[in-house]
């Protein structure tokens, strides 16, 4: 049975869809068979994997919308791992989940399919907390948050906390929060230093270390559709990617039987 990671954050330009592409390359790295999911309708982890979203016949929308098998829709990338692919389609499916019974559970049900096909799945959530990352949340067995070392990503962690919980309380109570994953650190300013500790004493979460530093080679890397473990292999803050995934594989989920 697959391992099911969800990246969430209500806030855009946080590093999810950097952490789910460095985290996933850096996992079949470490000899996993790993699928990365896009559900954010901008496309964003799809480009970055080297695919462009106007030349797609179907993605993830026709998944949810029970018009095709997921296995029918995934793609091999250039990396290493397969991709469920996003399109701007994709932002029709917030009215089709609304009016459907159970919907939190669309996602879940068509990754059950094919969960004997890998052994970590990575969920990367729009910048929102509407449906679809509820649905990401009540298929995860876990869920991960990129928080920006800065004041205006820090305010909106709350809202996150609160969504964890509620999805918790109602569709999955299984649901175990790895933590906040600090990114775009730069540790000799004392804003990002005083974010980080404030983050850490605030909330009743873990904070993962090492931050993920900051680099421009994370903004260049998409460009070619390609990772940083791949464009940069030795960049630091690539393998500060590659800690974290050694420690995933170190504290293995209890996965429901």
């Amino acid at each position: 049975m697959a391992r099911r990671i969800a990246v969430a954050s209500q806030k855009g330009g946080v590093g999810k869809t950097t952490t789910v592409a460095s985290l996933g390359v850096a996992l079949v790295e470490l000899g996993q068979r790993v699928l990365l999911v896009d559900l954010d309708p901008q496309a964003c982890l799809t480009f970055s994997m080297g695919i462009d979203p106007e030349d797609l016949q179907a993605s993830v929308h026709e998944v949810i919308a029970g018009q095709r098998s997921a296995r029918d829709v995934i793609l091999a990338t250039q990396e290493g791992v397969d991709l469920l692919p996003s399109t701007i389609d994709l932002a029709q499916s917030e009215a089709t989940l609304v009016g459907k019974s159970n919907a939190v559970f669309t996602l879940q049900r068509a990754l059950a399919l094919i969960d004997d096909d890998y052994d970590i799945i990575l969920l990367d959530c729009p910048p929102t907390l509407g449906i679809l990352t509820v649905n990401a949340l009540t298929a995860a067995h876990e869920v991960l948050v990129p928080l920006q070392c800065e004041t205006l990503a820090h305010r909106g962690v709350g809202q996150v906390v609160e969504t964890v919980a509620e999805v918790q309380r109602v569709s999955n109570p299984d649901l175990v929060v790895l933590g906040f994953l600090p990114t775009m650190y730069d540790g000799r300013t004392t804003h990002a230093q005083a974010v980080l500790a404030d983050i850490g004493t605030r909330y009743d979460m873990p904070v993962l270390t090492p931050p993920i530093p900051r680099s421009v080679r994370f903004a260049e890397a998409p460009a070619i559709g390609r990772t940083v473990l791949s464009t940069s292999p030795h960049l630091r803050g690539a393998d500060v990617y590659r800690v974290h995934a050694q420690r995933l594989l170190a504290s293995p989920a209890d996965l429901p039987n």
